[in-house]
């Protein structure tokens, strides 16, 4: 019978210990560890985010109740004061830089969205955590409103979340959205929250294209009217100038406006777009598929602890989310593991109760049918 490390040491083999290290010294403030290193601590916040672990005592209970399989991941159980003390102290900083480091070996995994062209496919969003105005007093920003904010730039072929960072949850979306640098000739789907013109010609003069949906009462003139298939739902298909003293001002660029009727819905909407080639009805598909992102920020919230926080300082948050983040991430990594179809919501919720089960990934993401005569169980009873 083969050997077979945890299926948590196999989730973990993206991440190299050489760079993890190297990142902790970066990223380290106060005197020299002793009782707990950065790597225990990553471990012990993994594992519980992928095993459903809610406190600091539960976590530390069942690193103990694991502690001859820790030794083969280089880690150690940790007392719950001195997990909350590196929460607390220690730069979230690193998990921020580890993330980042991950995502550079998933660059070259197989990419591919459900349309034909071969653009790069984006969708990009906010999402509010929302906490406990009592418990987080610093993340307040309303009397009765206390969150941080979870920006995202999710790419529809890998479905992994390229572009990511947390803010205030009183900074507007479009702070942090600006700041994602798209690669050149992709495609950017985002909501009405992202209006702004300037932004609309820098995307342009990058190369990037984006679609979007037209606020109302919109200033624009119309260039040209283009042929529309009406059988498919489009209903003007026009190229059009923002021509407000707003959008002149900050040099918007000529548009592609669609108008689009949803024959399941019976609404309407407006898209706007710089991208002049494809089809109306492909720019109307590719911002319903803008979704994806809405699943993505469900699935993590079901699925991973960034509901239920295990510190209270603004440090402690932030280092829970960006090990959710990279959790998400190793959870993507491993999908050539699982069985075709298989969602990384599935994955993480077989993974969470075969954690440290010694078998290969691929037994547990991809279980052989059983082609053996169905027996009886032994405890049935013959009524």
């Amino acid at each position: 019978m083969s050997h077979h490390n945890t299926a948590f040491h196999q989730l973990l083999k993206p991440v190299s210990r050489h760079d993890f290290e190297r990142l902790a010294k970066e990223h380290h403030h106060g005197q020299k560890l002793r009782s707990a290193t950065r790597w225990d601590q990553f471990i012990g916040m993994a594992m519980s985010q992928l095993s459903g672990r809610q406190s600091l005592r539960d976590i530390q209970s069942n690193l103990e109740s694991q502690k001859h399989k820790l030794f083969h991941l280089g880690a150690k159980p940790v007392a719950r004061s001195t997990l909350a003390r590196l929460n607390e102290k220690q730069p979230a900083e690193l998990y921020e830089a580890l993330f980042y480091k991950l995502l550079q070996r998933c660059r070259n995994s197989p990419s591919s969205h459900k349309f034909r062209f071969k653009n790069p496919l984006y969708s990009l969003d906010a999402s509010a955590i929302n906490l406990s105005l009592k418990l987080f007093p610093w993340a307040a920003h309303r009397p009765d409103t206390c969150n941080v904010k979870l920006s995202v730039g999710l790419n529809h072929g890998t479905h992994v979340p390229e572009f990511v960072a947390l803010s205030d949850g009183n900074e507007n979306d479009l702070v942090k959205g600006r700041e994602f640098r798209f690669p050149k000739g992709s495609i950017v789907a985002f909501d009405k929250g992202y209006v702004d013109y300037g932004w609309y010609k820098s995307l342009t003069d990058n190369g990037v294209f984006f679609v979007t949906r037209l606020r109302p009462n919109s200033i624009y003139q119309v260039l040209e009217r283009k042929e529309c298939d009406k059988s498919q739902g489009v209903t003007s298909d026009q190229i059009i100038q923002l021509n407000s003293a707003h959008a002149l001002k900050r040099g918007a660029p000529r548009l592609r406006r669609v108008g689009y009727y949803d024959k399941e819905s019976g609404k309407r909407y407006v898209f706007i777009t710089n991208h002049f080639g494809l089809s109306a009805a492909t720019i109307a598909a590719i911002y319903k598929d803008r979704w994806r992102i809405e699943i993505f920020f469900k699935t993590i919230k079901q699925n991973l602890q960034i509901k239920a926080f295990v510190g209270t300082s603004r440090n402690a948050v932030l280092s829970q989310i960006w090990i959710a983040m990279i959790t998400y991430l190793l959870v993507a990594f491993a999908r050539h593991s699982a069985r075709e179809g298989w969602s990384v919501q599935r994955i993480m919720r077989v993974l969470q109760l075969n954690l440290f089960d010694r078998r290969s990934l691929k037994d547990i993401l991809h279980p052989e049918p059983d082609r053996h005569k169905k027996s009886e169980p032994q405890m049935r009873f013959a009524l």
